[in-house]
């Protein structure tokens, strides 16, 4: 059976395909223990979680599960360190894969790699399968491996300042609602002119340039961005750089269609982004996957309801998100997992407890699975309740329950096909069947370097893009201006012919030389039929197929 239960004793043969509600005698169950697995008890494709937990007992014939077709209806997946929170995304990853749906994780501790590789049967696992009477068989998952910027082992992701875009920059640089919003209208200043922004030094060379003195007219025509406001930025620029997060900024830019893909047996391809190599950057890592989430909403299209997710999404350490975030960034988280659910894309954050997540976004996420938590302290306890009164009303303690469950035990609640809340479910979780471990470095290498995306993305490319063409201009304009010019116009005349003019005093003819000695630099370069070529040019290509997402994110035409 395509579920690897065992089935229970049965008079006729049951139809290909046919999931059974509830193996077992569920008659046999205590009354409310029924009463709770009929809630689970779906017609059409589903993934086990696990057996319900019952009164201290596991019952592996009340099987808890999720429907497929919910999934992109979102989730949660919390609990304290130490409480098998990876092994739930890995056990979720699985069965989506083997459904045919592309997951997408993030591996912060660098200990999901595994799922690329059969498991390994020893004591616990047989003992975890026995209890919940799962016919565990190791298997690998067909996945591809990647890493921000080249840092660490995986795939290169980099995305352009361009694509980036000004919301998601500015939770990166770490700058306040005023100075986010001066970003966005140098955004709109480069976009204006035509100046693409692919790596930061692009974007700190127009910052450079409006904060200069040749600078100082366009500054000024911007408005709401002050010398003093574009300082700052131009300072958490230089020094963000020097830190050595440029090679996260760049082409070639990932396509984010890569995380859609599935593999030639069928199985969604499960796309793991390795993160040990800036874990120490929580920040840029959690912005990052933001913006990974908001280019799919930009470029997907509408699906409404279908049978099955287009993708799975889980996003990691998801409290560093929301940490410090502006109004206007979770409005826009809040928007894009709203909207982003009739794209086809299920969104699952993963967490501590709940309230690491905003109401308006925690509301959205129908399905839940919540594993331990600790109450040593107040500020422990306080968050124990505020738990507990998350879920739907039900049968257990559940704030007894929550600081009682063991390693790969959760509290469940998940979304029925009809779009109801099911009985909340205390449950003893199935046992992943690919490796429960990093696989070795060796061999993931390997699969780096073997992946038919490794060559595409691999190497970093430095076109020409706002940088060169500024300092260009730059020039141009300047040796212009040092060049002799022909005698004529120098007013070469004899003095006869001055005289005869008459009509201007030596003092009007100082001035009028003045007047022309301080055009500034940066007028002539905007006027100068270099500029204007270079902006048309660059306009015509990108700069009029600019539209920005609810994060300010920018994509040119695929």
């Amino acid at each position: 059976m395509s579920d690897r239960e065992t089935p229970p004793a049965a008079t006729a043969p049951e139809p290909p395909g046919h999931t059974p509600e509830a193996p077992g005698h569920a008659s046999a169950l205590p009354p409310q223990a029924r009463e709770i697995a009929s809630g689970y008890a779906f017609d059409g494709p589903a993934l086990d979680l696990g057996a319900l937990l019952w009164d201290g007992r596991c019952l592996p014939e009340a099987r808890v599960r999720v429907p497929l077709p919910v999934l992109n209806r979102h989730g949660l997946v919390a609990g304290a360190t130490g409480t098998g929170k990876t092994k739930t995304l890995q056990l979720i990853a699985e069965q989506l894969s083997a459904q045919g749906v592309p997951v997408f994780l993030a591996d912060v501790k660098g200990d999901v790699s595994g799922i690329s590789a059969p498991g390994v049967a020893g004591d616990k696992v047989r003992s975890r399968a026995a209890e919940v009477r799962q016919d565990w068989t190791p298997t690998g998952f067909p996945a591809e491996f990647y890493a921000l910027g080249g840092l660490g082992q995986g795939i290169p992701v980099r995305a352009t300042v361009t694509g980036f875009g000004p919301l998601l920059l500015a939770k990166v640089l770490g700058l306040n609602p005023t100075q986010e919003q001066s970003l966005a209208l140098v955004f709109h200043y480069a976009d204006s002119k035509g100046l693409e922004l692919l790596d930061l030094k692009d974007l700190r060379a127009v910052v450079a340039f409006l904060t200069s003195d040749e600078g100082k007219a366009e500054l000024r025509s911007l408005g709401g961005l002050s010398p003093a406001t574009a300082g700052v930025i131009l300072r958490s620029l230089t020094a963000f750089e020097a830190e050595g997060m440029g090679a996260f900024f760049g082409e070639p830019e990932f396509d984010t269609a890569e995380l859609l893909r599935t593999a030639a047996d069928g199985r969604g391809v499960v796309s793991v982004l390795e993160l040990p190599a800036v874990q120490d950057r929580p920040r840029l890592f959690s912005t990052f996957l933001m913006w990974l989430l908001a280019d799919l909403f930009h470029d997907l299209p509408e699906v409404g309801d279908v049978d099955k997710p287009k993708l799975v999404f889980f996003f990691d350490e998801a409290h560093l998100l929301f940490n410090g975030a502006s109004k206007a960034f979770l409005e826009s988280i809040t928007q894009t997992v709203r909207l982003i659910r009739s794209k086809g894309v299920g969104v699952f954050f993963v967490t501590q407890t709940p309230k690491d997540v905003p109401a308006d976004v925690l509301a959205q996420l129908g399905n839940r699975v919540q594993h331990a938590l600790r109450a040593f302290t107040p500020d422990d306890q306080k968050a124990l309740k505020a738990t507990a009164r998350t879920f739907p009303d039900s049968a257990y303690d559940l704030e007894e329950l929550l600081t009682g469950l063991g390693t790969g035990e959760a509290v469940v609640t998940v979304l029925s096909e009809r779009g109801a809340p099911t009985p909340v479910a205390a449950t003893r979780l199935r046992a992943p069947e690919s490796l429960m471990g990093p696989v070795e470095p060796a061999a993931l290498e390997r699969a780096v370097t073997g992946s038919p995306l490794f060559e595409r993305y691999a190497q970093a490319v430095d076109r020409e893009s706002a940088y060169e063409k500024l300092q260009r201009a730059a020039e141009t304009a300047l040796e212009t201006a040092d060049a002799p010019r022909p005698e004529s116009e120098r007013g070469g005349r004899g003095r006869g012919e001055r005289e005869e003019r008459g009509g201007r005093s030596g003092g009007e003819r100082e001035a009028r030389s003045r007047d022309k000695g301080d055009e500034s630099v940066v007028e002539q370069i905007v006027e100068s039929g270099v500029f204007r070529s270079l902006a048309r040019s660059v306009g015509t290509q990108i700069g009029r197929e600019i539209t920005r997402s609810l994060f300010g994110t920018a994509r040119r035409r695929r």
